[in-house]
């Protein structure tokens, strides 16, 4: 069972004391951090008009180099309390997953455990001034067929909502299905490589070979290049499917021979 935690606006909740305090920095390093956090102004354009420059007290910034580095940092201690109900945490940012393996014939059990460690997530993360949003929060079971024919639980408590089992659930941009079969992901990656192909078709007679390959390098290879290694083992029928797509790309340009298989 994994469940996909979703926080609203995380880093912009991160409360700069609290993450300065919280590991004793001092001196030069405590320098350092404050120079980063503090001193950060914030305006709003609206039609036309700007809002007042207000300074900003809380967040760190999203899209800078420290920016994810500050925020696990200052939600290292979520391990310590989803560690105390025997599950298991990972984290990548503010993706946060939660997760235990358990039987089928025990998955009622599993549940009550899973609900009590997400009481306990959510009151450690009011007391650190982040907020759970239970409804785009997601859960899942994961197992063979013949296993998760044997569970029964569709829906789960989380915080004050109740949230249905999901069948698939976007971790970092890839899709994961209930089986591990990344069935749907190859739908997703077809489609959006079949979509970009059908967007630079009718340009591709007024560009150069050259600008043509950079472009579906940019826009078709790095789609079927992503995350790749989780490809390994797929079914035949789903690997033809990437092939199509490859494919449909090398006969945009005939420079791009080379990347056929």
């Amino acid at each position: 069972m994994i469940n996909e935690l979703y926080l609203s606006a995380a880093f912009d909740c991160v409360d700069h004391s609290v993450l300065q305090s919280a590991f004793g920095l001092t001196d030069l390093v405590h320098d350092w951090a404050q120079s980063f956090l503090t001193d950060r102004t914030q305006q709003i354009a609206y039609s036309g008009q700007l809002s007042f420059v207000q300074s900003v007290l809380f967040r760190v910034p999203q899209g800078s180099v420290l920016g994810p580095l500050l925020y696990v940092l200052y939600t290292a201690e979520l391990a310590l309390v989803v560690d105390r109900h025997g599950l298991c945490l990972h984290q990548y940012a503010d993706d946060t997953q939660v997760y235990i393996s358990t039987p089928a014939g025990d998955a009622e059990a599993t549940v009550r455990r899973f609900t009590a460690c997400l009481v306990d997530i959510e009151a450690w993360l009011k007391a650190s001034r982040l907020r759970l949003n239970p409804t785009k929060t997601q859960v899942m079971w994961l197992g063979s067929p013949q296993q998760l024919a044997k569970v029964n639980v569709l829906e789960v408590p989380v915080a004050s909502a109740r949230i249905n089992v999901s069948e698939t659930a976007c971790n970092l941009g890839v899709i994961i299905d209930s089986q591990l079969t990344l069935s749907a992901q190859m739908a997703a990656v077809c489609r959006s490589g079949y979509y970009q192909l059908r967007r630079l078709r009718p340009v591709v007679r007024s560009i150069s070979p050259d600008a043509v390959k950079t472009l579906v390098q940019a826009f078709i290879s790095y789609r079927l290049d992503y995350c790749n290694s989780m490809f390994y083992g797929i079914t035949d029928g789903l690997m033809s499917r990437l092939q199509s797509v490859q494919n449909a790309a090398v006969r945009l340009v005939p420079c791009l021979d080379a990347m056929t298989t």
